[in-house]
């Protein structure tokens, strides 16, 4: 690999969008070779991950059907963040996304939180993308012996290998990952309405709403696990953004985006609450567990030779495809951050490829630890990683909503202008949006156990953000300076 960065690329940037006065340092040296399927594709993919894969099955035990209604809430405000920054890549396009915006808006500062933070979020979700893929691979009797750490690690390292090639690799890879996991979740969703409609027996029950209301009903356990189930349920949304990352590397993003954006909002409620729901009816809640994807569990008490064994095959795709999308986004991010000088240097260096494979090999970094807390607690891995990784993602999505919000002030005092793409009800969305994403750190707090303990760690995350701030000030403000003399 070698080192394709430099004086000039620190200080130069492409052109500013009209009506911007900001330029980025971070934007300068990539490839455009992500089409319209490219993006809309990952914006499906960062709608469909682990969490529903995973994740749900757990959820599913401990909260019963009202796991759906925990769904579309949370969904409903995913929605409003990614809304919020397809108005800001409107505005102007970014590889940096909310962290260029943040710098815009909140000066270096916001920016090096809401970028350590993101790092924070995806650094955490590669090791629950690893857990998860191990996980299923034990699914199969070839591996079952095979230590659940060995198997992170190759999962690891495949996926590395594939991120480091090129951007184009990376978009084809994903275009291909969401083409598998939608497609298997329609035959899933085909087959469970055949189920239902038909009344035919699963694992001895009769699906229909008599499996709801025999189980205990929408709230068999009471409304109180649902609200803690919350901050698993935002994790699964954890990657909504990412196609506001991949705006940065395509053309004419003022017309794939909103397309893309929009469109999330219908893949959620046929997905994920669609899927949550034909899961609740086919079988009992106390049927799930976390051990396994609730999905493969179905298709196992159906008995079809093989029909487990190949949505298992599915799931361990969508581990991957995660991975792989964060491995892809905090590359991009943290070269961002590097060219203003408040990540490493080494974490803004690009290959041939025009791949900035510092910061994917940082991230990797920490995947690596997650291989070694595999080996030490297997059983307990993926849910202390999950509560870590939901402060990230809190964290990141109050910075956009917060970046929206300066944005649209700017917009009154005709500072900016807001495209005709617009996030809508503002500025009462991001006052209600980051007002929910508070309670959701609250929640994690009311219900103990690992989500308490990972809210009694902000003040140390805090502490370390201002101490990495102090570490990296005075660099930043002389690049600062540097790109203003120019």
């Amino acid at each position: 690999m070698s080192d394709r960065i430099t004086a000039a690329e620190t200080l130069v940037a492409a052109p500013p969008a009209a009506g911007s006065p900001h330029v980025d340092a971070g934007d300068a040296g990539y490839s455009k070779d992500l089409k319209s399927r490219h993006i809309n594709m990952i914006a499906i993919g960062g709608a469909i991950g682990t969490g529903l894969f995973l994740g749900a099955g757990g959820r599913l035990a401990g909260a019963g059907p009202s796991l759906a209604i925990a769904y579309a809430v949370c969904g409903v405000f995913a929605f409003f963040v990614v809304r919020a920054l397809g108005e800001l890549v409107l505005y102007r396009p970014s590889s940096g996304a909310f962290v260029s915006y943040a710098r815009e808006f909140m000066g270096e500062k916001g920016a090096f939180a809401a970028g350590w933070l993101y790092f924070l979020n995806w650094a955490t979700t590669a090791v629950a993308d690893i857990t998860a893929a191990a996980t299923y691979a034990h699914f199969w009797g070839m591996f079952s012996d095979i230590p659940q750490w060995i198997l992170a690690l190759i999962a690891l390292a495949v996926v590395l290998t594939a991120n480091l090639i090129s951007v184009k690799y990376f978009g084809e890879m994903e275009f291909w990952f969401a083409i598998i996991k939608v497609g298997a979740l329609v035959a899933f969703m085909l087959i469970g309405i055949f189920l239902v409609v038909t009344q035919h027996p699963v694992d001895g029950h009769t699906p229909g709403f008599s499996t709801i209301s025999d189980s205990g009903g929408i709230f068999p356990v009471g409304m109180l696990p649902m609200l803690l189930v919350i901050q698993g349920v935002v994790f699964a949304y954890a990657s909504v953004e990412l196609c506001g990352v991949a705006a940065g590397e395509t053309e004419s993003p003022e017309k794939i985006m909103p397309k893309a954006i929009n469109s999330i909002m219908w893949r959620v409620g046929l997905f994920y609450v669609g899927s949550v729901v034909l899961l609740a009816l086919l079988l009992p809640y106390t049927s799930y567990s976390g051990d396994e994807s609730p999905f493969v569990t179905v298709m196992d008490k159906l008995g079809i030779p093989g029909a487990a064994g190949v949505m298992n095959l599915v799931v361990l795709t969508a581990a991957l495809s995660s991975l792989n999308s964060g491995l892809y986004s905090t590359g991009r991010i943290l070269r961002s951050m590097a060219l203003s000088g408040s990540a490493p240097k080494f974490t803004g260096r690009m290959n041939k490829g025009q791949v900035p494979y510092g910061g994917i090999l940082l991230t990797a970094g920490f995947g690596v630890l997650g291989v070694g807390l595999n080996y030490v607690m297997p059983g307990e891995a993926f849910e202390i990683v999950l509560n870590f990784a939901s402060i990230g993602i809190l964290g990141t999505w109050g910075m956009i909503m917060l970046c929206s919000l300066l944005f649209w002030h700017r917009s009154r005092d005709g500072r900016v202008t807001r495209p005709s793409y617009q996030l809508p009800w503002a500025p009462y969305t991001q006052i209600v949006t980051l007002a929910f994403l508070a309670s959701v750190v609250f929640l994690m707090w009311w219900g103990g156990g690992v989500g308490r303990t990972t809210v009694l760690c902000l003040p140390l995350i805090a502490a370390a953000l201002v101490g990495g701030w102090f570490i990296v000030r005075r660099r930043v403000n002389d690049l600062a300076r540097e790109r203003q003399d120019i």
